[in-house]
């Protein structure tokens, strides 16, 4: 598996460049006068280029290429495991710069995992410690992940997508390794340490044996990077390449590094969100919940164009606009070339207008011509924020490009979705609100213009917990 993940980071590393970036590298960890790196895992942002402005839009650029491997363990962990795990992580970090030049590395884990602690998931070291709901003391902040609203599921009968009608499955996976660099070559050197070459960065160094304890079930490749979908576009001969604006960093034609789209790192987590019963110093308390959903997108369908790539009547910018964003009113009316290159701009406001915007729009109140659409920014912020405005979620998905779930085995470009969120339920709530189908039903909206949700077939999902750096390395193990 872990060679498998190499491999298919190869036609992205092949067609991605490596930016020029104005922060310096970090310096390795472990080097004498380094200052500690930052307990919640993910809180990378000073560490990569800061916030740059693209058409008058302020966004922010994680690294190029991220890879998510999952992986099931083969038996409980002992101390000696969590001190390998924890000297695996020492040893990357030692070899690669904390940075977009070296590598970030991340781990979290699912209900599996502390499902096998002694007790389970009920028991007196995993309740003493799992942060709960502050609404609602006896949940846990970490609960497995449902199949959304309109995704395909014996849950959804009446749910089915035109071209990949693909079941949803939930994972049961109990570890989420998560690698980030700007260079795809660095994330496959130290797949090839773990999976045993005994080199990283060029230097011998012992591999951490871990065949013995974790069998990969899954990788997924993820790129980031302005202009890299349309020249994987084409390269790959995509029918509707033409129409992929040549300057966005997403499949779909818009960005969504918005820096105003996403929450700071350390407000989200279980200690700082005002959502769960942590308070500083508990064991999780710099931690966060991590949803993983690997999504196919079908973009013949987005960009309504036929197998001889001939645009139809819902091709045109003006329409697509206001299925990812909103209606009342779109934010931008695009070129007077609707079609070629995207038909408009890829860098857009991530606009706040209020809970009840979504449901203005399905009443038809200030859209244009007054029809009832939803668009999907405006359904997701039914919940998305605080009070007064500001994200409670941190996104980290990007583009992919390959044959995971595929019912032919053919590649397509994929949403790898993750996101970081303080609690479980907080993010379902934020997967129902972006469906809308309540506001679809209730103002008679017709789902072809409700969102983005007939365009995404999402086949795998699983909610994992980021624990805090110091405890990632099988957390709690040290208790019992």
């Amino acid at each position: 598996m872990l060679a498998a993940a190499a491999a298919g980071l190869e036609l992205l590393g092949r067609t991605a460049t490596v930016p020029l970036r104005t922060v310096a590298a970090a310096t390795p960890a472990g080097v004498a006068g380094t200052p500690p790196l930052p307990d919640v895992q993910f809180d990378i942002a000073d560490y990569t280029a800061p916030v740059t402005t693209e058409d008058g839009v302020e966004v922010q650029f994680g690294p190029v290429h991220t890879l998510f491997v999952t992986a099931r363990l083969l038996r409980p962990p002992t101390r000696v495991d969590q001190a390998r795990l924890n000297g695996a992580l020492a040893a990357i970090e030692r070899a690669y710069p904390f940075s977009p030049a070296g590598i970030f590395t991340m781990v979290s884990y699912g209900l599996p995992y502390f499902s096998r602690l002694p007790g389970g998931l009920q028991g007196p070291l995993v309740s003493a410690h799992m942060p709960r709901l502050k609404s609602a003391p006896r949940r846990y902040a970490l609960e497995e992940a449902v199949a959304g609203p309109t995704d395909v599921s014996p849950a959804n009968p009446g749910i089915h997508k035109r071209r990949f009608n693909v079941p949803v499955s939930v994972e049961d996976n109990d570890l989420l390794l998560t690698l980030r660099s700007d260079e795809a070559a660095h994330i496959q050197d130290v797949l090839r340490w773990l999976g045993g070459s005994h080199v990283l960065a060029g230097r011998p160094q012992p591999s951490p044996h871990l065949e013995d304890l974790l069998a990969f079930t899954s990788s997924r490749a993820m790129f980031t990077q302005i202009g890299l979908p349309r020249r994987l576009a084409d390269t790959e001969s995509l029918v509707y390449a033409f129409m992929v604006n040549p300057r966005s960093p997403m499949w779909m034609g818009f960005a969504d590094q918005q820096v105003a789209g996403s929450a700071q790192a350390a407000d989200i987590t279980f200690r700082r969100s005002g959502l769960t019963t942590t308070a500083p110093g508990d064991y999780f308390d710099h931690g966060a919940v991590q949803h993983l959903s690997h999504v196919i997108l079908d973009l013949k369908q987005f960009y309504d164009v036929d197998d001889a790539g001939v645009p139809g009547d819902d091709a045109a910018f003006s329409e697509r606009v206001q299925y990812m964003f909103r209606s009342t009113p779109p934010p931008s009316p695009g070129n007077a070339d609707q079609i070629t290159d995207g038909g408009g701009p890829a860098f857009l406001p991530n606009t706040f207008r209020g809970t009840n915007d979504a449901e203005a729009s399905a009443q038809g109140k200030g859209t244009p011509d007054g029809e009832r659409r939803i668009g999907h920014l405006s359904g997701l912020q039914r919940s998305s924020r605080r009070g007064d405005g500001r994200p409670l979620h941190l996104r980290m998905d990007g583009p992919g490009y390959d044959t995971m779930d595929v019912p032919d085995g053919s590649a397509q470009p994929k949403l790898q979705f993750t996101v970081f969120v303080p609690t479980a339920d907080f993010f379902s709530g934020m997967r129902t609100h972006q469906a809308s189908l309540d506001l679809a039903a209730k103002y008679g909206v017709p789902e072809e213009e409700n969102g983005l949700e007939r365009f995404l077939t999402a086949t795998r999902r699983q909610n994992f917990l980021t624990p805090p750096r110091r405890h990632r390395a099988f957390p709690l193990v040290e208790l019992i």
